[in-house]
C-alpha cells in the first residue's frame, strides 16, 4: 500500500492542495474544543482523561487528514476513533456491566469479530460508502442501551441519546458525495461537528456514572 498517495473522497475537496477542504479541515476544532471541555469536568477518572486525550488526538488526525489527503493520515484518523471505540468499550462492560477486567477485555477484542460480521451483513448496502466502517459503532450502543435499561436507566438513556447523535452524524457523512452538486461543500464537516459532541457526551455519560457510582 502507498502510504502517500493521494485521497479524494469528499465534495469540498476540489484538488490535491493543503487547503482544498477548509471546512472539513477547520470543523476539526470542534474536536479539540470537546476534549478540553470534558477535561474540564468535575469527577473525571483516569479512564475518562484519557478517553478525553483520544478524542482530541481524532481531531488532530482528521485535520491532518482533509489538509494532507493522503492515505497515512486517513488511516490515523481511523486509528485514533477505534482506540476510543475500544476504550469506552472495555470502561462500559466493566463500570456499566460490572464485569470483571478479564471478562471486560475478552467483550473489548470481541469487537474485532463483530465488526467482520456487521461489514458482511451490510456489504451489499453501497449507499453507505465509506461510513460502513463504523457501522458496529450506533449498533453496540443501543445493544448497551438496551441491557442496561433496567438495570442503569439513566446510562441507558444517555447511550440512546449518544447513538442518536451519532446516526445523524453518520448520514451527514453518507449524504456528502450524493449532494455535492446541490451542496459544494458538502456535508462531511456536519459528521465532525455532531461527532465531537456525542463523543463528548459518551463521555460525560460515563463521568456522571462513575460520580454516583462513588
Amino acid at each position: 500500500m502507498n502510504w502517500f498517495e493521494a485521497v479524494d473522497g469528499y465534495c469540498e475537496r476540489i484538488d490535491a492542495s493543503f487547503w482544498s477542504e477548509p471546512l472539513n479541515a477547520l470543523t476539526n476544532i470542534f474536536f479539540l474544543v470537546a476534549a478540553v471541555w470534558v477535561l474540564r469536568r468535575e469527577g473525571l477518572n483516569s479512564t475518562a482523561r484519557i478517553l478525553a486525550l483520544i478524542l482530541g488526538m481524532i481531531g488532530a488526525a482528521s485535520f491532518l487528514f482533509h489538509s494532507f489527503a493522503q492515505a497515512w493520515a486517513g488511516a490515523l484518523d481511523v486509528l485514533f476513533i477505534l482506540l476510543f471505540t475500544l476504550l469506552y468499550l472495555f470502561a462500559a462492560s466493566k463500570d456499566f456491566m460490572g464485569a470483571p477486567r478479564s471478562i471486560a477485555l475478552v467483550i473489548t477484542l470481541g469487537y474485532f469479530p463483530f465488526s467482520i460480521i456487521v461489514d458482511w451483513l451490510t456489504l451489499q448496502l453501497t449507499f453507505l460508502g465509506s461510513t460502513r466502517i463504523y457501522m458496529p459503532m450506533p449498533i453496540l450502543i443501543i445493544l448497551f442501551s438496551l441491557l442496561l435499561y433496567k438495570r442503569l436507566p439513566i446510562v441507558s438513556r444517555g447511550l440512546a441519546v449518544g447513538a442518536f447523535i451519532l446516526v445523524i452524524s453518520m448520514l451527514a457523512r453518507i449524504l456528502d458525495v450524493p449532494l455535492c452538486q446541490k451542496i459544494p461543500l458538502g456535508t462531511h464537516f456536519v459528521w465532525h461537528v455532531l461527532n465531537a459532541v456525542m463523543l463528548a457526551w459518551m463521555i460525560e455519560v460515563y463521568r456522571r456514572h462513575i460520580i454516583l457510582q462513588n
